[in-house]
């Protein structure tokens, strides 16, 4: 591999990257390249323990942080358990979202009828959750109608984006457990999604991306910021603006 990722920042503590989509956070049984955590050791070296101080789903892109001493991995956690970080992430859903803003105030817990382990849903028994989303932009293309979203998170509960974008009626493209059949996520698991699958996936991964990391540690603020992968950028340049978009555009 020509590169292991792209390096957003490092110095003697951290280690910035921009994890690609369709990569796993933890060790696998695959080689080592085939998780965030494997390619960073490869990075620094046997000199330093690395630990992942966030962690983003595999198909999830954007910032994540490691940590190069365990000193500073605890003092990281302990920002991230007082929910004092802010996360910034973009995203593109499936139909033309009606308000410009709003927040999606739903409490996630586990879902109970589903056959996939992992899976969570609202439930009303769940823990508070709440997702801040604002329109960037509408767009059609040949597929259909899209809008592209600013999403904060003022919870970090497990899929959390993912599963309140679909609560609100908005999946998100390329969303195989939260989307429209999770008998898609079961396909792909198994190494059986079909060509036609893929179609109506219309994306290879969802297109949810870790845009912005916010902090206060070591008596300064830090902010990253990364782009998104290059098919979530041309999926939004190739689209015909329906409403007057609140950003200019993707760099």
């Amino acid at each position: 591999m020509e590169r292991l990722f792209e390096i957003l920042y490092e110095d003697p503590d951290l280690l910035v990257v921009n994890k690609p989509a369709d990569l796993v956070c933890h060790p696998t049984k695959g080689d080592v390249y085939s998780s965030l955590i494997s390619r960073a050791r490869l990075h620094v070296g046997e000199k330093f323990p690395v630990h992942m101080v966030n962690r983003l789903d595999r198909e999830t892109s954007g910032v994540v942080v490691v940590a190069k001493h365990p000193e500073v991995a605890k003092q990281l956690a302990k920002i991230w358990e007082q929910r004092t970080v802010r996360k910034t992430y973009w995203a593109i859903v499936h139909g033309h979202v009606r308000e410009d803003r709003g927040l999606i105030d739903a409490p996630l817990g586990v879902d109970e009828q589903s056959e996939v382990a992992i899976k969570s849903c609202v439930r009303p028994d769940g823990q508070s959750s709440q997702t801040e989303f604002e329109v960037l932009r509408r767009f059609t293309r040949a597929e259909g109608d899209f809008t592209w979203l600013r999403l904060n998170l003022f919870t970090g509960r497990k899929h959390q984006i993912r599963i309140h974008l679909q609560h609100v009626g908005h999946a998100i493209v390329g969303e195989k457990l939260y989307g429209a059949d999770e008998q898609f996520y079961l396909d792909l698991v198994h190494g059986r999604l079909t060509d036609e699958q893929r179609r109506r996936l219309i994306l290879p991964c969802a297109a949810l991306h870790a845009r912005e990391l916010h902090f206060h540690w070591a008596l300064k603020d830090w902010q990253f910021t990364a782009e998104p992968d290059p098919w979530f950028t041309e999926f939004l340049n190739a689209g015909e603006t329906v409403v007057p978009s609140h950003a200019a555009g993707l760099t």
